[in-house]
């Protein structure tokens, strides 16, 4: 598969990180695998990448993506989901979640 990279889509709220798009092309299936997903799903592993607050902890989920993408795996575990959409409120789970975040810091 040759593909310009700009080709590659990003979510429906969070633009393409390009160290995330690098790290999709660097396999014909790991490309195929992400414009196969939906948008809210390349959406949430966006989120999920952009939230870390380290960046050894962002590497680390950007090669946790490639495998689940390699995988079959069309959203990442364990995310609460992107807080970032205007068209979803918040569910009572995630703002508790959010609210206990924000006493911790």
């Amino acid at each position: 598969m040759n593909m310009d990279t700009h080709a590659l889509q990003g979510g429906t709220v969070h633009e393409l990180p390009s160290d995330l798009r690098v790290a999709l092309m660097t396999k014909p299936a790991l490309t195929a695998a992400w414009q196969d997903i939906t948008p809210l799903a390349r959406n949430e592993f966006i989120c999920w990448i952009l939230d870390a607050k380290k960046p050894e902890t962002r590497a680390k989920r950007i090669l946790v993506a490639r495998d689940k993408l390699s995988r079959g795996e069309r959203r990442p575990c364990c995310w609460i989901g992107c807080i970032h959409r205007p068209d979803k409120p918040l569910s009572p789970s995630v703002q508790g979640i959010l609210a206990r975040r924000a006493k911790r810091t």
